[in-house]
């Protein structure tokens, strides 16, 4: 079997993404000794590549771990799907509902997001900035998130505790994407719960406690050693991980996801679950959370990205 490991692309987590793809070919060239595990940087001659359907593939799988647009947005999948490539993870109709995390907000369970309004560029430029804020802060109320209506690694993500840092917040954000979204702030117990589909059933592996030392789980918080501490599990009781591992089983079936999903929430001093976000090709670095979580279950990395590869092509063959 000859597997893609395919990793890096043009976009600001560019350098997230190569360091993904080098973890998780590492892993697999130890659990997978007779596959052959080709690093490939994502660039224009890639899908010239792959061949058609109905002709040669260069590869018999795809692992995607391009991180942000073009990778988890569905773009990259449907290009896949196109060429009628098995690969490991969501659909790309899937993965464009997660992505956008409006879209995704509805479509979990009832109530379980926090209150947000959605705005493109277009909209400040043509109504004002001030007028529209001042209704914001007043339906929403602070402290709020602002940040990109997509993307990943919080990048141009800011909480803003105050009304005069949510201009130049919204500022940061239009910076990684043409829509961004207002998100009122919710305090708690900050986790990552990854789910995986192995041995014929989907499965929650054990919630990943986030402790960042500066308070905000920010890019540098989640990719600079020693920045953030991680629980595994969580400090939280039993019945409360149990609740956490059901909704985020039932966030992965509610988006139609399929393979791996990392479902990341917060659970506030009343026990209430909070959804923040779904990611569909999580990262796979040495700080990132999902590896933390398979090694937790008592699972290697090599060992679960070996089972959802062998499913991959099980899926097109």
């Amino acid at each position: 079997m000859r597997i893609a490991i395919l990793s890096g692309g043009l976009n600001a987590e560019r350098d997230v993404s190569l360091r993904s793809g080098r973890r998780v070919a590492e892993a697999l060239r130890e659990s997978m000794p007779d596959a052959e595990i080709v690093e490939v940087d994502l660039n224009g001659e890639f899908l010239d590549s792959l061949g058609h359907a109905s002709g040669t593939q260069s590869f018999d799988v795809v692992v995607p771990l391009i991180h942000g647009a073009i990778g988890e947005d569905g773009t990259l999948r449907s290009m896949l799907e196109l060429k009628g490539i098995p690969f490991v993870g969501s659909s790309a109709a899937s993965a464009a509902r997660s992505f956008d995390n409006g879209v995704a907000a509805g479509l979990v369970p009832d109530g379980s997001a926090p209150k947000f309004v959605a705005f493109p560029h277009s909209f400040f430029r043509e109504m004002g900035a001030p007028r529209i804020l001042a209704t914001v802060i007043a339906g929403i109320q602070l402290p709020l998130v602002v940040k990109p209506i997509s993307g990943g690694s919080a990048l141009g993500v800011r909480l803003c505790t105050e009304a005069e840092q949510i201009a130049p917040a919204l500022v940061d954000a239009f910076g990684y994407g043409d829509r961004v979204m207002l998100q009122r702030a919710v305090s708690g117990t900050e986790l990552a719960v990854t789910v995986i589909e192995v041995g014929g059933k989907i499965t929650a592996l054990p919630p990943v406690e986030i402790v960042p030392l500066s308070g905000v789980y920010d890019f540098n918080a989640r990719y600079t050693a020693g920045a953030t501490e991680f629980f595994v599990p969580s400090r939280l009781s039993s019945e409360v991980i149990d609740r956490v591992c059901d909704y985020a089983v039932t966030v992965h079936k509610s988006l139609g996801l399929r393979d791996i999903s990392r479902t990341d929430l917060i659970v506030d001093s009343n026990g209430v679950i909070w959804f923040l976000e779904v990611n569909i090709a999580p990262g796979m670095t040495e700080t990132s959370l999902v590896p933390q979580a398979i090694e937790a279950a008592g699972l290697s990395v090599g060992g679960v990205f070996a089972e959802l590869v062998t499913h991959a092509f099980a899926r097109a063959n």
